[in-house]
This record gives structure tokens, C-alpha cells and sequence, in this order.
């Protein structure tokens, strides 16, 4: 099987789009802008669901689900949230299509069947759920309301890329309603903890926790809580979100709540959402230039069993080994498959599997069974061993384990090796540009700032770090007071 990949350091964008088609995870549809999630791609995305799912309901949320169609005056009345996604949206004007009688087998939109009121395609449920959660909360007894949504959102993005950026993509949403402002905030910084374990546990990619700076913030929200991640490349990447809305939404769509003294107050809200673009963050997290490298925690294989044989008698024996030892790993829980095709020789499978990510693989030829022992390969390290038949399942099992923890090291130790001080502007281009990364720099808070440096160097502030030291230094653009540094990078 030859893979033929641009390499990382030749075009990483190039090797990043090559690998995303060639390992089968998705392609780019008929429809503009949209792609084909394919069955590879979408059971890494399944594993993602059911570890998120389970951590959601652990924290008390359930799930629900709302209308993909918001009309056009509910999704105004909230100004700031409306005004944020206006551009992106997509918009539903008529009903029903008629033949067109000047182009014969052709259809037209029907002018009679125009709508009433216009209708969003949701770019994010804020104005749908607010709307039914007046209808829910009437007492203090009916807060507070957790709920997710796993669903799928439209921005009609112009420039987009598999996964990072598609006019349609999937995501889950969770919409909060509280009793206090206290309440809310505890949400807000619980959920953004949640995606954070996901992702260094699971995903084993290393976050930075913090806080978004007002211009970078969720239209509509008081405050965006946020989880950042480094690329290979050195561009960050936001990997999750969760907003503090405060009574924003509740004030536009008038969701009140009976105290316990009887008296009407607004509730405060939230809401938290990650989307398949984590797909593309676990791609260039760990990848390399031979193709997918995954953590064994989300690999929708963990184990593959490759047949060496030259004989249909060798592959009876062979076979019976293998599941044998497929059976053995099913009982602790390891997703295995034995690859059984006749159709492949052993070259082309190695490559096969080695293109997709797949943690360990195992070789069985009439040799191994001779000596009683397996060829165990690492595809993080590419490294092989030689183990014992008998002690194999224990091992590769604890290899597992180690391959997760490996996985997270090596992307923790580049991100700490790419987070750079710098104390002038000039420091901060000459870093931006030859050694990327996180820049961790003074400023002076405002937005005029934070603009021409982003006009400048196309950076952006990425987060307040939740746990940055309070110190008082020089914003390295404007020389003004600054009471702390905050993290620029050029990003995703």
C-alpha cells in the first residue's frame, strides 16, 4: 500500500489535508464547504461522544433535543448573539419547489410558497432553547436545569478545511439555567475542567485552561472559559469552550423563576460546546509522516492481528491462534481485529494499519508459533519486540497504557518547550515567525492593542491563563501598564 504523504515539514497543511483522506477519517462532499465523515472517522468520533456523553451525565446534565430551524425574530432578540453569527447563517425563505416550464425536467422555487417569517439554520441553539426554557422554569424548584444536546450546526464558513473549519459540522451543546450568578459560574469553570480531562485523558493532548479577552469572547456571553492546544506546527487551537451568559439570554427571552420568598428574578445561564474539530486536533496533535498516530483510549482498534502464511494449512493454524487471542483481549475490554484477508498480503496490511493509527500491531507466522512467541509492534515509536505467547495478552495490554501516557508526554513536553517570554515587540515577531508556539507576553488590556498586534502578526490572544501570576509589567506594544501576561499564538 503506498501512502505517498507530503511530509509535515515540507507543507504541513498539505500533509494534514492528504492524511485526513487517506486514513479514510473524511472527505470533502458534493455539497460546498460540507465533508463525508466516513466510518473510520466516525468511530473515533463515537468513542469521543460515549467518553464525553458519560462525563456530561456524571455531572448531572441530560439529554435533549431542539428544532434545527430558528425563526428569524427569536434568534434577533438576543442583539449580541444575534449580531456575532449574522454572517454566517444560513437562511430558509420558501417551502416547496414546482417545475419550471421554460427548462423541462428542471425545478424552481415556488414564488406562492414564500414563509411567513424566515428561518435560521441554527449556527448555535442559544435562541431556540432560552425560548422553551420560559415555558420549563417557573419556580426556584425547577432550577437548575442541565441539559446537552448532541446535534449537528451550520456557519457558512467561505474558507473551510476537513474537520477544522466545514460549513456544517457535528457537535454537542449544553444549555444551563441557574437560580444564582454564583451557581452559574460554577458551571461555567466545572465544564471547562470536564473538556480539559477529556482531552489530556483521552485525547492526550495537553490544555492550557483560561479565559477568553472580551473581543475573542462567545457572542453573548460575560465571560468564555476556554481550553487551548498546540499543534505540531506550532498554531494553537481552541479545543473547547464553555460560557458564562450570565442573564443575558434570560432577560431577551424573559425566563423568570419564583424565588423562595415569591418574588420574580431572572435566571442565569451558560452554555459549552466542543465539535468534530477535535478530530482534527487528535490528526495533528500526534500524527507523523508515516499517518495517523491515535491514543489507544480513542483508537477504534487498538490491537490488529497480522497472518504471515504461505499456505491455506499455515493459515488454519495461524487463524486458530488468532482468535484465540482475539478472545483473550475482548475479555479485558481491548478492541482488537484480527485481519483475516486473503485478498492482502502482509506488506500491504502492515501499511494499511500503520496509515491508520492502529496502537499495536501483531504478527503470527508459522515461525512465531514454532517459538511461542509474538512480533509486537508500537506504531508511536515504530519499535518492535519479540514477547512470550504466554505473557502477550498482560503485556500489550500494559503497553496500551504506556503508549496513552507516552502520547501525552511527548505533546505536553512540545508545548512546554514552545511557550516563550518575551518582554518587546520585536522578541515577539522574531519568536511568532522562526520558533512558534504560545508567546507569553505583557498587555495592557485593551482592545485597540490586541487589534494591531493581530493586524500585525495575524496573533491573537488565546487566553488569560486561569492560573498566571499577577505581576506588573510593560505591554510589549504599547508600553502601557500591564498586571499580567496573557498567551498569544497564530491559530487554527
Amino acid at each position: 500500500m503506498s501512502k505517498n504523504l507530503t511530509k509535515r515539514e515540507e507543507d504541513y497543511s498539505k500533509w494534514y489535508n492528504e492524511l485526513v483522506v487517506k486514513a479514510d477519517l473524511a472527505e470533502n462532499s458534493g455539497v460546498r464547504g460540507c465533508m463525508v465523515i466516513k466510518p473510520y472517522g466516525y468511530a473515533i468520533w463515537e468513542k469521543m461522544q460515549a467518553e464525553l456523553d458519560r462525563m456530561f451525565k456524571e455531572t448531572g446534565h441530560s439529554n435533549a433535543y431542539f428544532p434545527l430551524f430558528v425563526p428569524k425574530s427569536m434568534f434577533e432578540a438576543e442583539e449580541k448573539n444575534a449580531e456575532g453569527f449574522a454572517k454566517e447563517c444560513a437562511i430558509v425563505t420558501h417551502y416547496r419547489l414546482k417545475n419550471d416550464e421554460t427548462r423541462p425536467g428542471k425545478l424552481m422555487v415556488d414564488p406562492n410558497a414564500k414563509l411567513e417569517e424566515e428561518l435560521i439554520v441554527r449556527p448555535t441553539s442559544e435562541a431556540i432553547i432560552w425560548s422553551t426554557y420560559k415555558n420549563w422554569v417557573q419556580s426556584y424548584r425547577d432550577l437548575p436545569l442541565l441539559i446537552n444536546q448532541w446535534a449537528n450546526v451550520v456557519r457558512w464558513e467561505m474558507r473551510t478545511r476537513l474537520f477544522l473549519r466545514t460549513a456544517e459540522f457535528l457537535w454537542q451543546e449544553g444549555h444551563t439555567a441557574h437560580a444564582t450568578k454564583a451557581e452559574a459560574i460554577e458551571e461555567s469553570e466545572k465544564m471547562m475542567h470536564v473538556y480539559a480531562d477529556f482531552a489530556e485523558s483521552f485525547m492526550a493532548i495537553p490544555v492550557i485552561k483560561g479565559l477568553k479577552t472580551e473581543t475573542e469572547r462567545f457572542a453573548g456571553a460575560d465571560e468564555t472559559y476556554c481550553i487551548e492546544a498546540l499543534m505540531q506546527d506550532g498554531k494553537a487551537l481552541q479545543a473547547g469552550t464553555s460560557h458564562f451568559l450570565g442573564q443575558n439570554f434570560a432577560k431577551a427571552f424573559d425566563v423568570k423563576f419564583a424565588n423562595q420568598d415569591g418574588k420574580q428574578e431572572y435566571v442565569w445561564g451558560t452554555s459549552w460546546g466542543v465539535s468534530t474539530r477535535l478530530m482534527g486536533a487528535l490528526v495533528m496533535t500526534h500524527s507523523d509522516d508515516n499517518g495517523l498516530v491515535l491514543p489507544p483510549n480513542l483508537a477504534p482498534i487498538q490491537v490488529v492481528i497480522v497472518p504471515i502464511f504461505r499456505t491455506d494449512e499455515e493459515f488454519d493454524i495461524i487463524s486458530t491462534v488468532a482468535n484465540d487471542l482475539t478472545a483473550s483481549f475482548k475479555k479485558l475490554g481491548v478492541s482488537v481485529k484480527f485481519d483475516n484477508r486473503t485478498t492482502q498480503k502482509p506488506g500491504f496490511k502492515f501499511a494499511e494499519w500503520e496509515l491508520k493509527g492502529v496502537p499495536v500491531r501483531i504478527a503470527v507466522g508459522p515461525k512465531d508459533i514454532e517459538n511461542g512467541t509474538f512480533e509486537i509492534a508500537r506504531r508511536d515509536t515504530l519499535s518492535k519486540e519479540v514477547i512470550s505467547k504466554d505473557g502477550a495478552v498482560e503485556y500489550v495490554s500494559g503497553l496500551l497504557q504506556q503508549i496513552q501516557k507516552d502520547l501525552f508526554n511527548r505533546a505536553l513536553d512540545y508545548r512546554d518547550t514552545h511557550i516563550t517570554e518575551v518582554n518587546s515587540f520585536e522578541e515577539f515577531k522574531e519568536v511568532l515567525e522562526n520558533k512558534t508556539g504560545f508567546i507569553s507576553a505583557h498587555w495592557d488590556g485593551t482592545t485597540e492593542t490586541e487589534e494591531k498586534i493581530k493586524d500585525l502578526t495575524k496573533a491573537t490572544i488565546r487566553c488569560i491563563p486561569l492560573d498566571r501570576i499577577e505581576e506588573e509589567g510593560k505591554c510589549i506594544f504599547s508600553g502601557a501598564k500591564s498586571t499580567g501576561r496573557v498567551l498569544f499564538a497564530k491559530a487554527y
